[in-house]
């Protein structure tokens, strides 16, 4: 059967057999998938260190046509995010940038662009200064790149301009992001944010540097973390398990 070889970041890993892992994968060009690595506990195994938790690899396997696992023929370790492994924080927010991983995407479904941002966010968690914000950066990559992206400038139901009344915008949690006066009533899990935060949550949405001038310890920002949290939990049926590990 044919090969394929792709970069891979290693999400989730149970020890199958005497000498064997199954694991989850979530690859650059196939998506999430799930593995069995035949061997690879074997002390003298080519893919010793391939398949550590949180690594990233070089992978080569045989995809099954089957709901059977693929079958895993090599993995080189190219990167092992070498600050998940000496701060504890980190690791936490590492743990749950794979639990989102593999949480929100459906097998064999590449989605290169959030794989990338994976990469990114889980090379630079080190930075406990800018920490929270990247996570919460990682956390609108997925809704964006999986089409579940809030509205953040027009209201989500009519399209309607939105402004601010009294410094504050409702925000549907259910409907998908802001929401004007006119279309606030009536859709469940309507809550208001103010304009400062709803500013927060577009720099941390937007290409550049103009998230890292947020002020980490303001309550705008600390606002657009629960309320990006509030869409993860609502997209997801239930509240990450991680997340209370990172104090959002």
């Amino acid at each position: 059967m044919p090969t394929s070889r792709t970069l891979a970041i290693v999400i989730r890993t149970i020890e199958v057999f005497e000498t064997s892992l199954v694991a989850t994968l979530f690859t650059r060009d196939l998506g999430k998938v799930g593995v069995l690595a035949k061997g690879a506990r074997r002390p003298k195994s080519s893919m010793q260190g391939g398949l550590d938790l949180l690594g990233l690899s070089d992978i080569v396997l045989i995809p099954k046509a089957s709901e059977a696992l693929d079958l895993l023929t090599e993995a080189a370790p190219l990167e092992r995010f070498a600050s998940l492994r000496r701060d504890l924080a980190a690791l936490y927010a590492g743990y749950y940038v794979a639990e989102l991983l593999n949480e929100l995407t459906d097998l064999h479904d590449p989605h290169p662009k959030l794989f990338d941002a994976a990469r990114i966010t889980l090379r630079h968690l080190g930075e406990p200064e800018l920490r929270s914000r990247r996570i919460l950066r990682f956390e609108l990559a997925c809704l964006r790149e999986l089409g579940l992206m809030p509205a953040l400038e027009s209201c989500a139901h009519c399209g309607a301009p939105v402004e601010p009344r009294g410094g504050m915008i409702w925000f549907g949690l259910a409907t998908g992001g802001v929401l004007c006066e006119a279309c606030r009533t009536g859709p469940p899990h309507v809550v208001s944010i103010t304009s400062g935060e709803l500013e927060a949550i577009r720099a941390l949405a937007s290409p550049g540097d103009a998230w890292r001038g947020l002020d980490p310890s303001s309550t705008g920002l600390v606002r657009a973390r629960e309320t990006v949290g509030a869409v993860i939990s609502h997209v997801l049926g239930h509240r990450p398990r991680l997340r209370p590990l990172m104090g959002v």
